[in-house]
């Protein structure tokens, strides 16, 4: 038997993302956000509300870097979701976390997250909060690499957001291998 939720944004992980822009005077900005995910190939989407100043941010400069938030920096990733940058324009260096100017768009990238899609703003639709960007670079600190030089998810230790029950998780182990392992019933 199935338990009805009723319309529920219920997939899952979903990972936590921290947005970072920088404001009109140069201060570097950050949200958390959940509501989000790559579309095709060289874009992401993200459900962003416009009464946030990251978003104000964003479109004003036209740039903005999703960092995925890790385990290590939970408390400094609810901490931007949870403070607004209209009420505490400073919030990104009280978190504790530092930034670096993209090479790549005119945003900040936030030093201690590992992994950084860097993207240029191609549309947003206030009503339905809809804002899909192109990723014009992804940067990763080389200690989330594996030997082969890709991304390993075990070092990345990304955060995940359980939206039923308002809980952050980690990402769990290897169970398999994608376009391979369904091979066997063919």
């Amino acid at each position: 038997m199935r338990k009805n939720f009723g319309p529920q944004p219920l997939l899952y992980p979903q990972l936590v993302m921290v947005v970072a822009s920088y404001g009109e005077d140069g201060t570097p900005d950050a949200m958390n956000a959940a509501w989000g995910g790559v579309a095709g190939g060289d874009k992401i989407f993200l459900c962003l509300s416009s009464n946030h100043k990251t978003v104000e941010n964003i479109l004003e400069r036209k740039a903005f870097t999703v960092s995925v938030a890790d385990e290590a920096h939970l408390v400094e990733a609810d901490y931007v979701g949870l403070v607004s940058g209209y009420d505490v324009p400073d919030k990104l260096e009280r978190s504790g976390f530092h930034v670096t100017r993209s090479e790549f768009v005119d945003a900040p990238v936030i030093d201690e997250l590992p992994l950084a899609l860097e993207c240029r703003l191609l549309s947003y639709d206030p009503e339905s909060h809809f804002m899909v960007g192109e990723i014009v670079n992804a940067g990763a600190d080389e200690a989330i690499l594996n030997e082969a030089g890709m991304i390993d998810p075990a070092r990345l230790k990304p955060l995940t957001f359980d939206p039923a029950n308002r809980t952050y998780w980690s990402l769990g182990e290897k169970v398999g291998n994608a376009f391979s392992d369904g091979a066997k019933l063919k």
